[in-house]
């Protein structure tokens, strides 16, 4: 007896989740979501349109005699209204504009190789054979360039880190910055009202703010601030404080140099943790012009929309002491990598729980609620929703301290290779700058022509403490890279370079 074989129905209805792309499903939701007031109020200025297009001549007349009856009712309902406008436009806060900003370049004779860096800490004589090999390890995988600087008193031979050494350090670094910058402004010296000088390392008496009233006569009436001790993350804390400044002192210049010192701060002993920093510090600064007035807003390059700061107080060392080991479990690198990532983890979550309703689309901040709501409220076991801040910035310049949190944050943030290249590539070409790093990373997308008008860009720092600052920035005008002078002006073309897990130190 033949066997039957019976095969099955054809399915009436297609397979939605293979014929039809989920990107274009998620686009239209966001669109959807983000222009509903409009969808919703476009049909309501229909049907007022088609009412008012039927009024009479007679309608009319009768609605201006109605006013004409009640006419001291109309008085105190106009006054009422004008009285209001003003208070909104008085008691709103002042609109914050960025001139333009400078990212010092030091000089090629200064020019630090990996294999210059071995040389001079061979010489120096101070570190065991061990720490040497520890340095070189970490130097291969840190992912610096060829091309990075340091100071005169630490490629010197023997060294020379005296008081005197690190006042020219910063000398050259916050005056070429600043000289770069009224340049370009067009700003005379005596015009700034404000001046906020940030470095974490070298605090020296005069102070560094003092040397710049002096050295540029500023007027005596400048309000003068030196913030130390804070960390990569001060260079954001300065401009907040310029912000709240800017404020209450209306048609005012702020100036923001934000810098770090290597002279007196490279490392000579034998404590591992220590030594990281050595591998990863380099020379440079950045001197940033801000305005409140009005009339600066057609020559501004962007506004400032929102500042959030952050202090988590969980731990009082350098993040930028993240080195992951791993195959010598004894590395001290290994524990400072795992407190520290999740403290750094702890401090993002927090400033971007603030931020994010300040920025996010509409239907991002839906999503999440929605998802808050069904774990909380009904113990659903879903994971929680990342929103997607690629929907509300273009362009994201993350603290260039090290590759392991460059790693971290694209992976938590779900960034692409085109979003991350401005901090891997600062990274590679100039080092860890510290504070001042966000701003070869902004001067990087310049360069490259990536800034268009209206284009957000959200600046995120992270520093000892433990503090994740964060600055979004909107694009007032297009940047045109053939009329822009910056670090990165006459090499962009070389730019991006493949970086290796591992880069060889040559013998």
């Amino acid at each position: 007896m033949a066997t039957s074989h019976q095969q099955a129905p054809p399915s009436s209805l297609p397979n939605f989740l293979l014929s039809v792309k989920l990107k274009y499903v998620k686009l239209g939701y966001h669109y959807l979501i983000s222009h509903a007031m409009y969808l919703l109020l476009t049909p309501i200025l229909a049907i007022v349109s088609i009412h008012l297009s039927s009024l009479t001549t007679h309608d009319l007349l009768y609605l201006w005699n109605q006013l004409r009856f009640n006419l001291l009712t109309v008085i105190f309902c106009s006054a009422l209204i004008v009285f209001l406008a003003t208070l909104y436009f008085m008691s709103r806060p002042r609109k914050i504009y960025l001139l333009d900003f400078s990212a010092y370049k030091p000089d090629y004779s200064q020019t630090v190789t990996r294999e210059i860096f071995m040389d001079r800490s061979t010489r120096a004589g101070t570190f065991t054979e061990d720490n040497l090999a520890f340095q070189k390890k970490v130097l291969e995988r840190s992912g610096l360039g060829q091309k990075t600087y340091f100071p005169d008193a630490v490629l010197a031979v023997p060294p020379n880190p005296c008081m005197a050494e690190a006042r020219k350090e910063a000398e050259i670094v916050m005056y070429g910055a600043i000289d770069d910058l009224l340049s370009k402004t067009g700003v005379k010296a005596k015009e700034i009202g404000i001046l906020i000088v940030n470095c974490s390392l070298f605090c020296p008496t005069p102070s560094l703010s003092a040397m710049i009233v002096n050295h540029y006569k500023l007027r005596g009436n400048v309000m003068s601030y030196n913030l130390g001790g804070m960390g990569c993350s001060a260079g954001l804390i300065a401009i907040d404080l310029a912000k709240q400044l800017l404020q209450v002192n209306p048609n005012s210049y702020a100036l923001v140099v934000s810098t770090e010192n290597i002279t007196l701060n490279w490392y000579f002993g034998n404590n591992r943790s220590m030594l990281v920093s050595n591998c990863l510090f380099r020379m440079g600064g950045a001197a940033v012009l801000l305005s409140n007035r009005s009339c600066d807003r057609s020559r501004s390059k962007y506004q400032l929309i929102h500042t959030v700061r952050t202090h988590k107080g969980a731990d009082d060392r350098c993040y930028n002491c993240v080195f992951q080991e791993e195959d010598d479990k004894k590395n001290i690198g290994v524990s400072l990598s795992k407190d520290l990532m999740s403290v750094a983890g702890e401090a993002l979550k927090t400033n971007i729980t603030t931020l994010g309703p300040l920025v996010l689309p509409m239907s991002e901040q839906f999503l999440f609620f929605a998802t808050l709501v069904a774990r909380k409220v009904f113990q659903m076991k879903i994971k929680p929703y990342i929103p997607d801040f690629k929907l509300a910035f273009e362009h994201f310049c993350i603290h260039a301290g090290g590759r392991a949190v460059l790693d971290e944050l694209e992976k938590n943030l779900d960034l692409s290779d085109w979003h991350m290249e401005p901090s891997r590539m600062t990274l590679n070409r100039f080092g860890n700058t510290s504070s001042s790093s966000l701003w070869y990373e902004l001067a990087y997308c310049e360069a490259k022509g990536r800034i268009r008008k209206g284009d957000r860009s959200w600046q995120i720092a992270f520093g000892s403490g433990f503090k994740c600052n964060s600055a979004v920035w909107k694009a007032l005008r297009t940047i045109d890279p053939a009329k822009e002078k910056n670090p990165w002006s006459d090499e962009i073309d070389d730019f991006p370079v493949h970086v290796p897990k591992i880069e060889r130190v040559g013998s």
